[in-house]
């Protein structure tokens, strides 16, 4: 949040902390389609960087506030940043039991040799994770690799898939554009498909918890949750912000 507001302050030189809010708010929307009153930015900054105490930021918000700063999604941003220091940057490489988790910090000036003895590493091993680090291994075949793992997130490697279809209380990702009528196949959707789930325990929903967190859709006086907003995916109807009114009525007492 503290990057996402110094971004801001670059382009509203002169902008207080309310301000900049109200310009997030309304770049959001316009850019994204994605409503959130500058409130939420305020509190969202007085909790993380004024008060330096957790605050649960939902998942949508996340992925554009990631998106305005330049990355693909959240776990992009976390991957790619080390949020301790902002004049490094630093990559995390899964590799076998034998090299364990190796941390390179790009700094003005790197020692390698420091790093290689630091670390046990021959140069052939070194080289590989040189080119690793900086894009120069294609791996062809994992299945066949015994050397090393590279973990993703299943998710992730799913919206690859050509299409998504509804099943309860998620998409699933599938490479038919036909699963027979009583199935509506539709093209792959990232974002609906990573961050559009039914919430299937209403009773945990609180307004501490769930307030500008959670979307709904109310037919025949029945409420259903959703993790985010756009429409529902089984009768089309919009998705509507939860207000504390439907989130106490509805939700967890």
């Amino acid at each position: 949040m503290k990057t996402v507001f110094e971004t801001a302050k670059k382009e509203i030189p002169k902008g207080s902390k309310s301000s900049i809010s109200s310009y997030l708010s309304s770049l959001f929307e316009e850019r994204y389609n994605f409503s959130r009153d500058e409130r939420s930015y305020t509190r969202y900054y007085k909790s993380l960087v004024e008060e330096n105490t957790d605050y649960n930021i939902d998942d949508l918000t996340l992925l554009y506030l990631s998106k305005y700063l330049g990355y693909d999604n959240y776990d992009d941003f976390c991957n790619r940043v080390n949020v301790g220091d902002s004049n490094q940057e630093t990559f995390s490489l899964s590799l076998s039991e034998k090299f364990q988790q190796i941390f390179i910090t790009v700094t003005p000036t790197i020692v390698l040799a420091d790093f290689i003895k630091k670390n046990g590493m021959g140069f052939l091993e070194m080289s590989f994770v040189i080119l690793l680090a900086t894009g120069g291994v294609v791996f062809s075949n994992p299945k066949n690799s015994n050397i090393l793992g590279i973990i993703s997130d299943p998710n992730l490697l799913a919206t690859n898939k050509p299409f998504m279809y509804w099943d309860k209380d998620r998409y699933i990702a599938t490479d038919s554009s036909s699963l027979g009528p009583q199935i509506e196949v539709i093209p792959m959707d990232k974002e609906n498909f990573l961050y559009l789930k039914k919430i299937t325990r209403p009773d945990t929903l609180t307004v501490d918890n769930a307030l500008h967190k959670v979307w709904y859709s109310k037919s025949n006086n029945e409420v259903e949750f959703f993790t985010s907003f756009g429409k529902h995916p089984e009768n089309g109807k919009a998705l509507k912000d939860a207000t504390e009114y439907i989130i106490e009525t509805y939700g967890g007492q």
